[in-house]
């Protein structure tokens, strides 16, 4: 039976531990996302004055921030148009009014937090996906590492043997995770590598294996057939494999990461996204577009280099730290 892969009252999350901690998680989110905010808030917080009246010329200036912000133009207009509806159901008169209410709204595009969610008999299998550069390595060092703190046998697949660095770098993040590198070296086939990282994680009586995946490839064969290749492989080693699919985007590129997902989609299904590099960028309104556009929850994000700058992504904490003001914010759970 899995041990508990996470700290906290639910095994399927990731929570800070103790009242300063999560203080402390909440305030580095907070700054993570200051690029985002200066781009964001400043400019709606202009528009939002008390006595400016609610009419068309203001929905259609907002629209133009968020889309500034990278939240896209469908996510925009989806989420205005609720913003809208609101508005008229209340009978909301004044612009100081519409902040609480755009809140509400991006949480309800989030909808409910989707952790990861441990099931099924052990290994729990992790298929990471995404292109190089997006920070697929460093997203598999930082699980393999919070795995391993909380008592389980970590084992991890290197699949992307189309580069000797890949494996390289791998093998450095597990070795500082105290994860298990499992590798068929340079130019092996990958999913004859994940087939044999499977069994060994069986036989060896390891909680989880995370797989780690080319995003380019140097040869003829396209990527989405080598990756659905190895998905197909991984259920027929191991039941239920992969119990999870997780696309790993790089917060940076904007709208351009969701093109990048939607063709990883149609090559293995996604179960999951972590977007990295969110202390980076003011394009962070990409967090609101993955869920509407997408269709998978964000369930992870990254706000630096850090073994622990890598959680489990919370709505409500995302929408406080993008609104807060400048000044200490406390978390608000």
């Amino acid at each position: 039976m899995l041990r508990n892969l996470f700290k906290g009252g639910d095994k399927n999350r990731v929570e800070p531990e103790g009242t300063e901690e999560k203080e402390n998680w909440f305030n580095r989110l907070k700054s993570g996302l200051s690029k985002t905010r200066t781009r964001f808030l400043s400019q709606l917080s202009g528009l939002l004055r008390v006595g400016r009246k609610i009419d068309e010329e203001l929905m259609e200036e907002i629209e133009e921030i968020l889309i500034q912000a990278d939240v896209g133009v469908d996510t925009t207009l989806t989420l205005m148009d609720n913003v809208r509806e609101t508005v008229k159901e209340k009978g909301l008169g004044d612009s100081s009014e519409l902040e609480t209410v755009i809140k509400e709204e991006i949480l309800n595009l989030f909808g409910e937090d989707v952790p990861l969610k441990f099931e099924g008999e052990p290994p729990y299998t992790i298929l990471v996906l995404g292109v190089n550069g997006a920070g697929k390595t460093t997203t598999i060092g930082k699980l393999a590492s919070r795995f391993n703190n909380n008592g389980n046998r970590v084992l991890v697949a290197a699949g992307d043997t189309f580069r000797a660095a890949a494996e390289d770098q791998l093998a450095i993040w597990c070795e500082r995770a105290g994860a298990e590198l499992i590798r068929g070296g340079e130019k092996a086939e990958p999913a004859s590598v994940v087939f044999d990282a499977v069994h060994a994680a069986k036989n060896r009586e390891a909680d989880v294996l995370i797989v780690d995946t080319a995003g380019r490839l140097h040869t003829k064969k396209p990527l989405m057939d080598e990756l659905s290749k190895i998905g197909r492989v991984m259920g027929q080693a191991h039941t239920g494999a992969p119990h999870e699919v997780l696309l790993v985007i790089d917060g940076t590129v904007g709208q351009n990461a969701l093109m990048q997902a939607k063709i990883f989609n149609e090559a293995v299904p996604i179960t999951g996204v972590a977007i990295t590099k969110l202390d980076g960028t003011a394009k962070g309104g990409i967090v609101l577009a993955v869920k509407a556009e997408l269709g998978a929850p964000v369930k992870l994000i990254g706000i630096g280099e850090k073994l622990d700058d890598l959680r489990d992504f919370a709505g409500a904490d995302f929408v406080e730290a993008l609104f807060a003001a400048d000044e200490t914010v406390q978390r608000i759970s």
